[in-house]
């Protein structure tokens, strides 16, 4: 899986473009948010960065075309996967899912910096 790889460098290059220091917690938001439209979704995937112009924070989308809906999965200490989303809950903002008009969805993310 090359994809959360290049989500992460193009997440550092926005960030870095922009001025601002630290892309991490934003690249591991997004690597999980790929890793889970690879896993659970459909092709194609798309990554971009919107503005939100109310507070000016940078929001991670993720788009598939799969129309399955994300969820956190109860904490368990023995499952070997199914922590993605309870980290990004707990790393983001906010976030949530809208569907596409032409099929699929958007999962999104909004960092605080």
């Amino acid at each position: 899986m090359q994809a959360p790889g290049a989500a992460r460098r193009f997440i550092g290059e926005w960030f870095q473009d922009r001025g601002i220091a630290d892309a991490y917690i934003a690249q591991l938001i997004v690597s999980e948010l790929v890793t889970n439209a690879l896993l659970h979704g459909q092709a194609p995937i798309v990554v971009r960065v919107v503005v939100d112009e109310s507070d000016g924070l940078p929001v991670l989308e993720v788009a598939d075309g799969g129309d399955g809906l994300p969820r956190v999965q109860p904490e368990s200490d023995t499952a070997i996967n199914g922590r993605g989303l309870r980290m990004v809950s707990a790393l983001a903002a906010e976030w949530g899912t809208r569907p596409l008009v032409e099929g699929g969805k958007v999962t999104w993310a909004k960092c605080a910096l």
